[in-house]
């Protein structure tokens, strides 16, 4: 198939400004090439043969990322370009794609040869190739460096979050199951002696019933007061006393957790008698502990199965790069991820529309936004004050707003945070990219917007969200 006429090729950006001898020489050795719907371009890895230019149609880029196909960019635009695009650069190894390229729809492409257009493209630009293969080859280089340094503040945040909070549960838990341990054995201790007294198998029967009905009561307890508990302590204990019951306020200090009051000491008299109700009320109090230590247990492995599960879902583990989110769930594990910074100076304040409706987007990349503007608003406040989540709909996006009430952004310093390597932190302390990577995902990756107001005490980040599918995200 013939290349496109001279003034079709002028009206393209990239060639807009050649020559014409140069507009010739495209015209001359490009290609085009059409693809249907669905079919793959060019293949991560393979040899970079050929430069496209995207003449209609819509595509898509992957690159693969630990065995897992990470979506990159969505096209549409005329003259969109890809394949082999560092054709300038001189590399002792051939090039390769660095990216799979699929189309959304049918499409079209003028394609050029990658090793003519370099010798040419050198050729017409001496100086402008040795700016760029420079420019490149100094990105890349210090492109791996911060990369892999930011990995692992990020992955040193996650885990220090993580820690933070897993900590208490599970202490909680080996200190439910060490107590736990010596309970059960006193049960066993407990139901011996009740043995050695000959008592009647039918009334060891009426004791287990009365054990498993007070038992379930354990989880119907209802949250006293310390007023309310301290009254009901001194009424079990004057039970105790009354029959002659030794250390009856260690026992009662069970009984009151446990939910239960003097009437159900009543009726476990009833149900034994005088003659065991002293080794009975012990078995039982052994059994009621028992049951509330494997309730905190339960609670303590709920509580670390969820925060593995806000982990998971923070870092989008075992999760489609783009998908259909709640922004809040992103929210949610953000601020789990970063308890530790948090404090108990700041107040967390969450004003949340439930009501609104799950976005197209990439997840991972967004909880990167909320962990760059929440950890900025923390350090702005140095662990005082009120930290606001809030979210809304509006004209079709979701409307994402984090506030702080620290000392604000001064004006002259307002119009540049979102520029690269910008920033107002001591040496060594900041990289000044968190707000410019914030500023590309959200607007260039999301095609939403990110804005800021401050004013001392007020200090309010706005991230604006489509909620419908873009072509170019």
């Amino acid at each position: 198939m013939s290349a496109l006429p001279r003034e079709e090729l002028r009206g393209l950006f990239l060639f807009e400004h050649l020559s014409e001898d140069q507009l010739d020489w495209i015209a001359a050795n490009a290609v085009l090439e059409e693809y249907e719907s669905d079919s793959t371009v060019i293949s991560e890895g393979a040899e970079a043969t050929c430069f496209y230019v995207l003449l209609n149609g819509a595509i898509r880029m992957t690159r693969l990322v630990s065995g897992t196909e990470v979506e990159t960019n969505r096209s549409d635009q005329r003259g969109a370009y890809f394949g082999a695009t560092q054709f300038f650069v001189h590399q002792e190894n051939e090039h390769t794609y660095n990216a799979t390229v699929r189309a959304l729809s049918d499409v079209t492409f003028l394609t050029l040869p990658s090793k003519e257009f370099s010798f040419e493209f050198r050729r017409w630009f001496p100086m402008a190739t040795h700016l760029l293969e420079g420019m490149y080859l100094g990105w890349r280089n210090s492109d791996t460096v911060i990369g892999s340094r930011r990995r692992l503040l990020a992955l040193g945040e996650l885990s220090a979050g993580l820690t933070h909070e897993l900590n208490n549960p599970a202490a909680a838990a080996v200190r439910a199951t060490s107590a736990l341990r010596e309970r059960v054995a006193g049960m066993r201790h407990k139901l011996a002696f009740l043995a050695k007294k000959d008592i009647d198998p039918e009334l060891l029967y009426q004791l287990i019933d009365v054990q498993e009905r007070l038992v379930k009561q354990v989880a119907q307890a209802e949250k006293l007061s310390a007023m309310q508990q301290a009254d009901r302590e001194d009424e079990i204990t004057g039970w105790f006393e009354d029959r002659g019951i030794d250390q009856g306020w260690d026992l009662a200090d069970i009984y009151v957790r446990a939910g239960l009051t003097t009437a159900d000491l009543d009726n476990v008299l009833e149900q034994v008698g005088d003659t065991f109700i002293d080794g009975a009320v012990r078995w039982l109090a052994y059994a009621l502990e028992t049951e509330m230590l494997m309730g905190e247990i339960e609670d303590s492995t709920t509580r670390i199965s969820a925060l593995v599960g806000k982990a998971k879902q923070y870092s989008q583990m075992d999760r489609a790069p783009h998908q259909w989110v709640d922004v809040h769930d992103g929210l949610d594990s953000t601020l789990v991820m970063l308890a530790g910074k948090i404090g108990d100076g700041v107040r967390v304040v969450k004003e949340y529309d439930r009501s609104l409706p799950k976005i197209p987007a990439y997840p991972a990349e967004l909880n990167q936004v909320w962990t760059n503007v929440i950890d900025n608003a923390l350090g702005a406040m140095q662990g005082e004050g009120t930290l606001t989540l809030r979210t809304w709909g509006q004209n079709d996006q979701v409307r994402v707003e984090i506030g702080d009430t620290g000392p604000g952004i001064p004006a002259d310093i307002k119009q540049r945070i979102f520029e690269p390597f910008f920033t107002t932190k001591p040496v060594g302390e900041g990289t000044g990219l968190g707000l410019d990577i914030s500023w590309k995902i959200v607007v260039e990756r999301h095609q939403g917007d990110l804005r800021v107001e401050s004013e001392p005490g007020n200090t309010r980040f706005e991230v604006c969200l489509p909620t419908v599918e873009q072509a170019s995200l």
